[in-house]
């Protein structure tokens, strides 16, 4: 039941995203709040330790309510909003580690993410040439004719990196369930397809990166012992190709060739080192980047507003400083081994890769999908969901058991 209830909350989340205004996101947030602390009252008895990630969202949360209580936050309410943000990340860790503890669940919601990115691919893709613009090709964006709008998300990056989570699963379920192999390989060329055409840069070499990542563990993985079906990576290219000669690569080819495509990144990133060298041990307060840009700027934007540094990892520094930086490094870096092990798991590395050049954590509902793969990664072992398990259907002979 919780999984199911945390499975709408974030249908809802996503599907709202395009709505100028902040009610979706309190009604998510309400609702993981809710979820989390069911599992905190009457799972307690069967919790299982919940690994690293949680100190570090403890950490985040205990750091920001520290820089309030001190007066280090040059800027309460605008800390106490990203508070419950880094609240919701540790929400939905804490209920994905409680629920994905039974393998069942754990493969049932991996394959619910797939099929609901797959239908918003394929949504965003057919808005982006037939009504770019229209959320759903009914309501208006307030953007104008802005193809890079992609469904119910506004900004193609944020757009990517909902993408980069769950493609490696995608692609990771074509190679392994043989019964599903066809329809998981349409799903993930329509998932790569949909980032060519959102026209992301970085979201294009991280996908792309992504596709030779998985492709190539899973065969060191697997070759030895002859389990992989090589006929079900040339069937992925296959429909991939056809995908990408339908939506085309007109909008993705003329970004990639913009003469300066740091240009504002850069300077932001130069006023983010400036802001972490001037207060690098408690940081300008959780959410108050943009508050204090304007004083370490070094470009005239005239009257545009910068609300974002267009890099978390910079932003992370500057709002909390070195320690908070810190421990995210440490949590990449704890991620990595089980993220490898699991293959389907390695797009949590993408996204905090794309967290360099852009902000997918500012938006609570996107930050969560990655926490929420994060949270697969922590049990994964003790959910029986080892790789040999579920390559076992690609095996030469047929009589052994699935």
């Amino acid at each position: 039941m919780i999984a199911i209830a945390l499975a709408a909350s974030f249908v809802f989340a996503i599907l709202t995203l395009w709505v100028p205004a902040y009610w979706p996101v309190s009604i998510f947030e309400t609702f993981v709040f809710t979820l989390a602390a069911a599992v905190l009252i009457h799972g307690r008895n069967e919790w299982q330790f919940p690994r690293y990630p949680l100190f570090v969202f403890v950490f985040a949360v205990g750091w920001g309510i520290l820089q309030i209580a001190l007066g280090e936050t040059v800027y309460a309410f605008a800390t106490e909003r990203s508070l419950l943000r880094w609240t919701t990340f540790l929400a939905v860790y804490l209920t994905g580690t409680y629920i994905f503890r039974d393998a069942e669940t754990l493969r049932w919601f991996r394959a619910a993410m797939v099929w609901l990115g797959f239908v918003i691919a394929i949504e965003a893709i057919l808005q982006s040439f037939m009504s770019p613009g229209y959320i759903f090709g009914i309501f208006p964006s307030g953007y104008g004719d802005n193809a890079s709008i992609m469904g119910p998300i506004l900004y193609h990056s944020h757009y990517a990196a909902f993408i980069e989570t769950i493609l490696p699963i995608a692609i990771y379920s074509a190679l392994t369930d043989k019964r599903r192999t066809y329809a998981y390989a349409v799903a993930s060329a329509a998932l790569y397809a949909s980032v060519i055409v959102s026209a992301s840069r970085a979201g294009f070499i991280l996908v792309t990166t992504e596709v030779m990542v998985v492709l190539m563990v899973f065969y060191v993985r697997t070759s030895s012992r002859k389990r992989i079906d090589r006929l079900s990576a040339l069937r992925l290219a296959a429909v991939a190709a056809v995908f990408l000669l339908v939506v085309g690569w007109g909008s993705l080819s003329q970004r990639l060739a913009e003469a300066n495509p740091m240009v504002g990144r850069r300077e932001f990133a130069i006023s983010s080192l400036h802001m972490i060298a001037a207060r690098p041990w408690f940081g300008f307060g959780l959410g108050t980047w943009s508050t204090v840009y304007p004083r370490y700027a070094v470009i005239d934007l005239g009257d545009a507003f910068v609300n974002q540094a267009h890099s978390d990892w910079l932003q992370w520094g500057a709002e909390g400083g070195l320690p908070l930086l810190i421990a995210m490094v440490s949590l990449v870096v704890w991620t990595i081994p089980p993220a490898f092990r699991s293959i389907w798991g390695l797009g949590v590395i993408a996204v905090f890769v794309h967290a360099c050049v852009d902000y997918p954590f500012s938006r609570p509902a996107i930050g969560a999908w990655t926490i929420l793969v994060l949270a697969m990664l922590a049990v994964y072992g003790r959910a029986e969901d080892r790789l040999q398990q579920t390559v076992l259907p690609f095996r030469k002979s047929q009589n052994r058991p699935s």
